[in-house]
């Protein structure tokens, strides 16, 4: 057979309907938010915002530490002319308000020390002619080495002579106090580092077996970071088992922060579970730089979050045995029992579970 001429060939059918029309731009768009490079530019952009977020956050709170507010004890000839000059200079060397407490005696004023209301005391004798400093090392080192520098400079620019003396020193083991900071933080990373794998590794796991195991991971965790900051390296000599209970019960707090979050946010949980403990919370805690020395409104909202709780209770535990407050276990036992709530009570939404139906025979 002869070839076809060419105005013999079959020509193509023209396109015809939704398969013959060229793909518009909200077919292009449509397309890539169901690809998988949707989800990852989402996480590349909110990556690059967390970094820069989490660099301010921390270069904000602590970089510079600047006194504000200093709750000071005062006893003895503070009101008296030469006391009021001393007391005065000090605020203009600081560049702070003193937030004076006067005590009848030097006993009661170390009370108070001990209670953590104060974080000095000024002991002014012999009518404004010698002044007495005692500081607390362990109620901040910071504040403490603060006062330290300033109180001889401005007794010297005065003429008062000030004696400075360490009355609640830190451990030689924890010379500027960050261990306590640093075990808190271990113990609020892993907190929520866990829930999220159990989230991946354990996702079948039903509600009340999450929280179990949440616990369980909790409390091996916090025995085994105290083990190794007491026993193994030495750093702090810790009262171990209310510093374990202490680390238990917020590794357990931060896993359920991040399952409550789960359960309303799936797979975006991490980012309010970062934004409240690792963005607000830790550089808030008051365990890097003590909170007079904080922005005024993070050094007060730090306190309760479930951080600045840990590094609270375990700073007293440590360094002001037998002067425990409640107020820290209360945050801690309340961001606890919210989460809980909250998670069991909107149970089916979180991202997990097998169910409690029995399972149908397979098809033949």
């Amino acid at each position: 057979m002869s070839p076809l001429a060419d105005d013999e060939q079959p020509r193509p059918h023209p396109p015809h309907g939704e398969h013959g029309r060229p793909p518009t731009r909200a077919d292009h768009w449509a397309n890539y938010k169901k690809s998988p490079f949707f989800p990852a530019t989402v996480l590349v952009l909110i990556l690059a915002a967390a970094a820069a977020l989490f660099a301010a956050a921390y270069t904000y709170s602590m970089a510079n530490p600047t006194p504000h507010h200093i709750p000071t004890g005062v006893t003895g000839q503070y009101d008296q002319a030469r006391g009021r000059q001393f007391l005065g200079a000090m605020e203009k060397a600081l560049d702070a308000q003193l937030d004076l407490k006067p005590y009848a005696s030097r006993q009661d004023a170390a009370e108070a020390i001990d209670e953590q209301r104060v974080y000095a005391v000024f002991d002014v004798r012999d009518g404004g002619d010698r002044v007495l400093l005692d500081v607390s090392g362990a109620s901040g080192f910071s504040v403490a080495q603060v006062f330290t520098e300033a109180g001889p400079a401005v007794g010297k620019a005065t003429g008062i002579p000030v004696t400075v003396r360490d009355v609640r020193p830190l451990q030689s083991g924890d010379p500027r106090g960050l261990t306590i900071f640093y075990i808190s933080l271990a113990a609020v990373i892993i907190g929520f580092v866990g829930a999220i794998q159990l989230s991946v590794h354990a996702r079948a796991l039903n509600p009340a077996e999450r929280i179990a195991f949440t616990a369980a991971y909790a409390l091996l965790g916090g025995f085994a970071v105290a083990a190794v900051a007491d026993w193994w390296l030495g750093a702090v000599d810790l009262p171990f088992v209310e510093s374990w209970l202490i680390l238990a019960l917020t590794m357990f707090t931060c896993g359920m922060v991040f399952t409550m979050f789960n359960t309303f946010f799936h797979r975006w949980a991490m980012i309010p579970t970062w934004g409240l403990l690792v963005l607000l919370g830790n550089p808030a805690s008051g365990g890097a730089v003590a909170p007079p020395l904080l922005p005024t409104f993070i050094g007060r909202v730090g306190q309760w979050l479930p951080p600045g709780a840990s590094v609270n209770a375990q700073h007293t535990a440590v360094y002001f045995q037998g002067h425990q407050h409640a107020f820290p276990f209360l945050v801690l036992t309340a961001w606890s029992l919210v989460s809980c709530a909250l998670f069991w009570f909107w149970r089916h939404r979180h991202p997990g579970g097998r169910g409690t139906q029995p399972l149908h025979a397979a098809p033949v």
